[in-house]
């Protein structure tokens, strides 16, 4: 990833996704890779989210422990969760061999 930022919006992105949709294992597995590159790339720790009618907050430590916030429009982090709702047709699970 080129910054923390992308990486947090596209960690959280997915995360919405996963835990909406529990049995999907490749947005599991997609979820973990980018909280692992959060964590080894960005050395964040201890995230939280929090959400109202329009942000997603992010809270974390970063590489020096101290605790920051950073926030994102939930129309940008809900499109794919969205996406997947409206044509479910096209996001079918598939069961692990």
């Amino acid at each position: 990833m080129k910054s923390l930022q992308d990486s947090l919006y596209n960690w959280l992105t997915i995360k919405i996704v996963s835990d909406e949709r529990p049995d999907d294992t490749a947005a599991a597995e997609t979820e973990k890779m980018f909280f692992d590159i959060l964590g080894d790339e960005f050395h964040v720790s201890d995230i939280e989210i929090e959400k109202d009618d329009v942000m997603y907050y992010v809270h974390y430590n970063n590489k020096d422990g101290e605790r920051n916030k950073t926030r994102f429009p939930r129309e940008l982090i809900e499109v794919m969760l969205n996406q997947i709702k409206n044509e479910p047709d096209k996001y079918v699970n598939y069961p692990e061999d």
